[in-house]
C-alpha cells in the first residue's frame, strides 16, 4: 500500500472513536461518502455521541484514513492549487503527515484554497466548482466518514440528495406518488446559486446543533474561509461551500434542513434533492401561499429563490430533475425524460461527435459508452419507449454522418461502401452527393451502417 508508510504513524483505533471512523468506511457510496455504521442507525441527536475532541480523534485514525484515501484515490479527480495529482500527493505524504496531523489535533492547520473551475452547462452557462488539493480531499473525507453516520440520521426523510442509500430516483419516486393521489399542484423552488451563497455563521451554528467536538467545528470553519484561487490570486470567501470537496454535499443538507423540518411541521408533501425542492399541493391558491412562505423560511437562512427558475404551476409542466409527468391508460401517473433534458443529451453528443483530431469510428463510439450508458442508468425509470426509439435513431443516424464525414469523398465512400456489402447503386447514390452527409445518412445508408454494424463497435442502444 502506498500510503502504508504514512498511516504508520496515525494513532491506533481506541473505544469509540476508532470504531466510529472505520464502521462508516464500509458502505461505499456516490460523492466519496460512506454509509451509517448499524451501532448509529436511528440516532437522534449528533450531541450524544459526539464529545469534546472524540470525533476529529476518530477521523484520524488509520483505519478511517485508509478507507478515506481509497475513496479519494478511486474517483481520481484533478490536483488542486499546488498541482500535485493523486500518486505526487501519495509520496508526499509519506514524510508531511506526521506534521498535518499533529497541526491538525493542535488546530494550527490551515488548508489550501481551492481551485476555481468553470463547467460549461448545456444552455451556455458555467457552473464553478472549487477543487481542494488531494490533502485536503484526504482529510474531508475522513472527516465525512465520521459526521456523515452521526448527521445523516437527523436530517428529514423527505431529503433524498446526496445522502447513503437515496438518490435522485427516490425523489423523482416520491413526486410521482404526491401527483397520483391528486396533488396535481407543484411549488417548484430552485435557489440561486446556492453553494455560493451558504451563509458561514448559519452553517455553522446550525452544525453546532449536531456535534459538539469544537475541534471538528473549528476544521470545517477553517475550510469555509479557505478561499478560492483563480489565475494565481486569492479571493477570500466569506460565504459559500464550493461544489468539489467531499464535505460541501452534507454541509449543504445540514443548512436546508431546517426548511424541511418546517415542512414536515406542517404536513406537507415534499421532495428535495440538493438544492431543488418540490411541493405537492392541491390548488394555485395553496400553493401561492407555500411559496411566499419559502421566501419567508429561506430568506433567514440569507438564501434567495432564483425566480426566473421556480414557479407555481401544473405538475404536468414542471420538470424536477430531469423528469416531467404525464397521464397514462387507467390515469395512472407516469415518468417522461423532459424536453430540456433530451436537448442536453443532443447538445453533449454533439460535442462528443466533433469531426476532429482524426478519430476513428471505432474511437467515436467508445468514447460516447460512458456518457450514453449514464445517461440511459439516470433516466432508466422513463416510460415513454418512443422518445428512447427516437434518440436511438437521431443518434445513429449522425453517427453515420459522422462516417460519411470522414471518408469525405465520393470516390472513398463509393469504395468503403462496396467493401462493407452495398449494392452498387446504393453505393453511387452516396458518393454522387458526398456532400449532403445528413440527408445521405438515411434510407439506402442504413442498409449497410446497419444496427448490427452499430452493435459491434460497441454503441449501447437507448431503446
Amino acid at each position: 500500500m502506498g500510503m502504508s508508510k504514512a498511516m504508520r504513524q496515525m494513532p491506533e483505533r481506541s473505544g469509540w472513536a476508532g470504531e466510529a471512523g472505520g464502521e462508516a468506511a464500509r458502505q461505499p457510496v456516490s460523492d466519496e461518502a460512506c454509509g451509517p455504521s448499524q451501532e448509529h442507525q436511528g440516532t437522534g441527536s449528533a450531541k450524544q455521541k459526539a464529545g469534546a475532541g472524540l470525533l476529529l480523534a476518530a477521523a484520524l485514525t488509520r483505519e478511517n484514513l485508509q478507507a478515506a484515501w481509497k475513496r479519494v484515490k478511486a474517483n481520481k479527480g484533478a490536483a488542486g492549487v499546488d498541482r500535485l495529482d493523486i500518486e505526487q500527493t501519495q509520496r508526499l505524504l509519506q514524510t508531511t503527515w506526521p506534521q498535518i496531523c499533529r497541526e491538525l489535533l493542535t488546530g494550527t492547520y490551515r488548508p489550501m484554497p481551492v481551485r476555481r473551475v468553470m463547467i460549461p452547462k448545456p444552455d451556455g452557462s458555467q457552473r464553478e466548482l472549487g477543487i481542494p488539493t488531494v490533502t485536503d480531499r484526504l482529510i474531508q473525507q475522513a472527516l465525512l466518514q465520521v459526521l456523515q453516520p452521526l448527521i445523516d440520521p437527523t436530517f428529514s426523510e423527505h431529503s433524498h440528495g446526496f445522502r447513503p442509500g437515496r438518490s435522485a430516483h427516490d425523489a423523482v419516486k416520491a413526486a410521482r406518488a404526491y401527483v397520483q393521489s391528486g396533488k396535481r399542484v407543484v411549488v417548484d423552488v430552485d435557489l440561486a446559486k446556492f453553494f455560493d451563497r451558504c451563509n458561514h455563521d448559519i452553517l455553522v451554528d446550525r452544525l453546532r446543533r449536531r456535534i459538539s467536538d469544537q475541534s471538528v467545528l473549528r476544521l470545517i470553519r477553517a475550510y469555509l474561509n479557505a478561499g478560492i484561487m483563480e489565475g494565481g490570486v486569492k479571493m477570500e470567501r466569506q460565504q459559500g461551500t464550493p461544489q468539489g470537496g467531499p464535505l460541501s454535499p452534507l454541509l449543504a443538507n445540514v443548512l436546508l434542513d431546517d426548511v424541511d423540518k418546517a415542512l414536515e411541521a406542517r404536513g406537507y408533501s415534499f421532495a428535495r434533492y440538493a438544492d431543488d425542492a418540490n411541493v405537492y399541493v392541491s390548488s394555485m391558491k395553496a400553493g401561492e401561499r407555500v411559496m411566499a412562505w419559502l421566501r419567508r423560511l429561506y430568506g433567514k437562512l440569507k438564501l434567495q429563490i432564483n425566480e426566473a427558475k421556480s414557479a407555481v404551476g401544473s405538475a404536468f409542466r414542471r420538470k424536477f430533475l430531469g423528469y416531467e409527468l404525464w397521464v397514462g391508460k387507467g390515469r395512472e401517473v407516469k415518468c417522461a425524460v423532459a424536453a430540456k433534458a433530451q436537448n442536453d443529451f443532443k447538445a453533449r453528443i454533439r460535442q462528443l461527435t466533433r469531426r476532429s483530431g482524426g478519430r476513428s469510428m471505432e474511437q467515436v463510439v467508445q468514447g460516447l459508452r460512458p456518457y450514453l450508458l449514464g445517461w440511459k442508468g439516470y433516466f432508466r425509470m422513463a416510460q415513454t419507449p418512443r422518445v428512447w426509439r427516437g434518440l436511438d435513431e437521431w443518434l445513429r443516424h449522425r453517427l453515420r454522418a459522422l462516417q460519411l464525414k470522414q471518408w469525405k469523398r465520393g470516390t472513398t465512400m463509393y469504395r468503403e461502401l462496396l467493401s462493407m456489402g452495398a449494392r452498387a447503386d446504393v453505393a453511387h447514390r452516396v458518393a454522387a452527393n458526398s456532400r449532403r452527409w445528413w440527408r445521405n445518412s438515411t434510407t439506402g445508408l442504413n442498409s449497410v451502417l446497419t444496427l448490427a454494424w452499430f452493435d459491434q463497435l460497441g454503441l449501447p442502444r437507448l431503446s
